[in-house]
């Protein structure tokens, strides 16, 4: 998952005294402040604090390590939902129910939308970060423990869907900040070691979770698979602190807003909601369109695996691209249009399991790098420091609209009947014409934009 970046008003001073290598323990020594009656603040009172180093240093690898199990283990777990929603699709008390999309949609959803408002909070209440992370850890493994139980679609919604994700939200955040906090130069690394993991996890955890719902069911693999998250993470979240102390009133610049007024700003709003609404129908379907052609269920946990390793090295080579300053807007289109003519060539004509493989890995490259270029369109739209959080945040509000309303969607876009040698086997046909349009539309945004900005330089 993509990171939110910020900076507190200890890092920003503290990064203008460091030089690049580091001891193991760093003395600062804060600089005094007077107030109009010459006192010194609350912060002043320290004389002499003991810093881990930056980008290095046991105490950062160990942190992005514990990180990077977080990620690929709780992260991972909403990348097979495609598997339980066509386990879930077979089963009798949940069978025909057009709704269960919703289940998967929900718990990642609301990672993306509540960013906007989780971030701001983390950012005020720095201090209470570690309780955080114990909030939120046992009530993303409590969604899977009581899920486990349900019997109704809607119970499925609230656990699997709902606490899951507001778990992750809550504990998911604090980790991201604390990483900020060590990695500063290498921020980018450290980044993509954790977007290796979700991708990583992905390939593997697919098969993991075909494998038991197909012996065990629904109910003893989510109460596994909650008491295999806690074993396997709980021993790691005393790793899982920050490097800086962090002051009970904390102070930072006031955002700068005006980039609102900048159409470019709304034009790539345009583009990510239109790109959102979309690209997380083929995640969903996949394994049920490779069993509707005649396919095994563990042929569907492969295109899964296989649609996460393209995205790994589409978000990698994407985002490698836009930082050596290639054009931003060639790079979105570019994304956006061959994603359109994948899912409307490859995938709807797609009867046989070379076709669905060469549709995951162009789809899945494609289609993520463009996650990977949102913080470009943020600098883009502006250069001040401030903003940086503001529109990545709603850069990522905009993707969790169209995850979350994409389950709805689909209910009305699904087909009952089944014709194999029909344009998406004729039960798909309207989700991938969906899915193509919108990435079209993706596209159309910023052309318009591309195209006048070029018209409008000839003019001059």
């Amino acid at each position: 998952m993509t990171s939110i970046t910020y900076a507190s008003s200890v890092e920003l001073q503290d990064r203008s005294r460091q030089s690049p290598p580091s001891p193991p323990q760093i003395s600062t020594q804060p600089e005094p402040f007077h107030s109009d009656h010459n006192e010194a603040p609350h912060d002043a009172e320290v004389i002499q604090q003991h810093l881990e180093p930056v980008d290095g240093g046991a105490a950062a690898w160990k942190l992005l390590g514990a990180a990077f199990i977080f990620e690929a283990l709780f992260w991972g777990f909403p990348l097979s939902f495609g598997i339980f929603q066509n386990y879930y699709s077979h089963l009798p008390q949940f069978a025909d129910n057009p709704y269960i999309p919703i289940v998967g949609t929900v718990a990642s959803g609301i990672s993306y939308l509540g960013a906007p408002l989780v971030t701001p909070f983390i950012k005020r209440y720095s201090r209470y970060q570690r309780q955080m992370i114990w909030v939120g850890w046992p009530l993303c493994l409590g969604g899977l423990a009581v899920g486990s139980f349900a019997t109704t679609l809607s119970v499925l919604i609230f656990t699997q869907g709902v606490m899951y994700g507001v778990g992750f939200l809550i504990f998911y955040y604090p980790i991201l900040s604390f990483v900020n906090e060590f990695w500063i130069e290498r921020r980018g690394m450290a980044y993509g070691i954790l977007c290796a993991s979700s991708g990583i996890s992905g390939v593997l955890m697919p098969f993991a979770v075909e494998a038991m719902l197909s012996r065990y069911g629904y109910q003893i693999t989510l109460r596994a698979i909650s008491i295999g998250l806690a074993v396997l993470t709980g021993p790691l979240i005393p790793l899982l602190k920050g490097r800086l102390p962090h002051s009970e009133h904390s102070t930072s610049r006031r955002t700068d807003w005006s980039w609102l007024k900048r159409p470019l700003f709304w034009v790539y709003c345009i583009s990510n909601v239109l790109q959102g609404l979309g690209y997380f129908f083929p995640s969903l379907y996949l394994p049920s369109y490779a069993t509707s052609i005649g396919l095994s269920s563990s042929m569907g946990a492969l295109l899964l695996a296989l649609l996460s390793i393209s995205q790994v090295l589409g978000q990698l080579s994407f985002g490698f691209l836009s930082d050596h300053r290639l054009n931003l807007n060639i790079l979105i289109i570019t994304s956006t249009v061959v994603s359109s003519i994948a899912s409307l060539a490859l995938w709807g004509l797609a009867h046989s399991l070379a076709a669905l493989i060469i549709f995951s890995f162009v789809y899945g490259f494609f289609g993520s790098g463009y996650v990977a270029m949102w913080a470009r369109m943020g600098s883009a739209v502006s250069n001040e420091p401030t903003a940086a959080l503001a529109t990545y945040s709603l850069f990522c509000f905009g993707k969790g609209v169209g995850n979350v309303v994409a389950g709805p969607i689909s209910a009305s876009l699904i087909r009952p009947m089944i014709e194999i040698e029909s344009y998406g086997v004729m039960k798909y046909k309207a989700v991938i014409l969906f899915t193509g349009a919108c990435m079209f539309g993706s596209t159309v945004s910023v052309v318009g934009w591309y195209v006048r900005q070029k018209t409008w330089l000839r003019a001059r």
